[in-house]
């Protein structure tokens, strides 16, 4: 039988986008996700992502057995939180270059939401008037080819992402992400945490692109602190999961099968 597992994307990238690293993960493993988080007017943006880890749990307390819980930059910090309120909901939760924060991180993100520099430490203020609209696939696709960001995505990816992270419009195309829970759910950002990392109590491993910038050496000590947590390193930056995505399955199935084998402290 096929072990469950559920996956948690990035903010601004449906997790359709992830489709090959799906596929990779192939007949052993059943992924199943949330198409788009932050988008249940249950579920309302709100701080420190309180609402958003709510409307994960929710998803996850409607299945019949725990999950490998699996999350890309914000949906690892999600997973990481859901899992310290709820660890009967998991087997192990991955964190692909999502970062534990240390005491000095929050309280430099406290102090941005505070005097109103959030959107210079966080990518809200690059998303503030970014382009939406697109005449075709073709012109969008040829677009985001030329950011930065998008510049090494497997080109499966970058299909994956123009079919699914767009939609019709009455000019052609738009993005289907909607621009103000992006820019919400970056100046959210959690500056606390349901529990700490020594409280945790199912197996975690986060993954850092080496060439990231948002997962820093510093985020990798706090591990030490998790009694089964583990830090690793791949190649890549913070877009690896899109940009190596069957390496990414074959680190997962590792991961996956060697906590299988290994006993559960009692």
């Amino acid at each position: 039988m096929s072990q469950p597992v559920f996956f948690a994307h990035a903010n601004g990238f449906p997790s359709a986008t992830y489709g090959k690293l799906f596929r990779a993960l192939g007949a052993d493993y059943a992924v199943d996700f949330l198409e788009l988080h932050g988008h249940d007017p249950r579920f309302p943006v709100n701080d420190n992502w309180e609402q958003l880890v709510s409307e994960l749990i929710f998803h996850l307390q409607q299945r019949a057995e725990p999950v490998w819980g699996v999350g890309h930059s914000l949906g690892g910090v999600l997973h990481y939180h859901a899992a310290l309120r709820h660890p009967e909901l998991y087997r192990g939760v991955v964190m692909l270059d999502s970062p534990l924060l240390t005491l000095a991180d929050k309280l430099v993100i406290r102090a941005a939401k505070h005097f109103g520099f959030i959107d210079r430490i966080t990518p809200a203020g690059r998303t503030i008037g970014r382009r939406e609209r697109f005449a075709d696939a073709g012109e969008a696709r040829d677009y985001f080819a030329g950011k930065t960001l998008f510049s090494r995505f497997d080109p499966e990816c970058l299909d994956d992402y123009v079919a699914h992270g767009l939609q019709a419009s009455n000019e052609g195309l738009a993005l289907r992400f909607d621009a103000q829970t992006e820019i919400s759910i970056y100046r959210s950002v959690p500056h606390t945490s349901p529990g700490k990392p020594q409280q945790l109590q199912v197996p975690l491993a986060m993954v850092r692109g080496r060439n990231s910038r948002v997962v820093m050496a510093h985020h990798g000590r706090l591990l030490r602190r998790v009694p089964q947590g583990e830090y690793l390193s791949v190649p890549g930056g913070h877009m690896f999961p899109l940009e190596r995505p069957q390496d990414t399955a074959e680190l997962l199935r590792g991961l996956f099968k060697r906590w299988s084998q290994e006993p559960q402290p009692v």
